[in-house]
């Protein structure tokens, strides 16, 4: 784990960061040479493609030992001075086979961009679509909203009312009880004789302050003969 980290670490440093700065000191000479700059550009044009397929390469074949430390001696090789193995590579493996499928790659990539094209363009359509719901629906549910709370809250006392008279009209038949009557007693109904009679008595006219009849005209009385 550590060795791995460690040329990790290498690869980056030597095979990235040292040969940016040659190219960097040889782009800003004063007059810098065309060879020169020749070679750190397809020095950078094979990194670029061992970066590229390193990255299905380390799936398959990162299992086989020293692999790592290959990969940093192959970069050390390209731009090694003695070595300079990045003008043989070239020339020997990558530039004749570009040469030989340069209008196939090249019309592969036209087809790739034509296609990714109209699927941004699918995509941007439907994104713009539900955007656009969205945020109707949002606008709907705010006038919604704003709608119930503008009404005035009136307080809804029907059903109660016609329950409470139900309930006052129609009492509950568990509570209902039959009224018995208690029987007279005698103390009660000799009083209530009593009274019967005070009230006749009373009802009863006095023939004496009773007004009498009016009495008919006096009649002529006969004359004697």
């Amino acid at each position: 784990m550590i060795g791995s980290f460690l040329t990790r670490g290498l690869v980056m440093l030597l095979g990235y960061a040292y040969p940016a700065f040659e190219c960097y000191k040889t782009v800003e000479k004063n007059k810098p040479q065309i060879e020169e700059l020749r070679f750190w550009c397809q020095y950078w044009i094979l990194v670029a493609i061992l970066t590229v397929t390193e990255r299905i390469g380390d799936v398959f074949i990162s299992w086989v030992p020293m692999y790592s430390e290959a990969k940093l001696a192959f970069y050390i090789y390209l731009w090694y001075p003695r070595t300079r193995g990045t003008t043989y590579v070239y020339y020997s493996f990558f530039k004749p086979y570009m040469e030989k499928h340069e209008t196939e790659i090249d019309r592969s990539l036209l087809e790739l961009r034509t296609r990714a094209g109209d699927i941004a363009i699918v995509y941007w359509q439907r994104s713009a679509s539900y955007v656009q719901t969205r945020i109707f629906d949002i606008l709907q549910f705010v006038v919604a909203q704003s709608n119930v709370k503008s009404r005035p809250a009136q307080p809804d006392q029907g059903p109660a009312k016609i329950h409470r008279s139900t309930s006052e009209n129609n009492p509950p038949a568990g509570n209902a009880q039959p009224e018995t009557e208690a029987p007279p007693s005698p103390t009660s109904s000799t009083s209530s004789s009593q009274q019967s009679l005070e009230v006749g008595a009373a009802v009863e006219i006095d023939p004496k302050t009773a007004p009498s009849a009016p009495q008919a005209p006096n009649s002529p009385k006969p004359k004697p003969t």
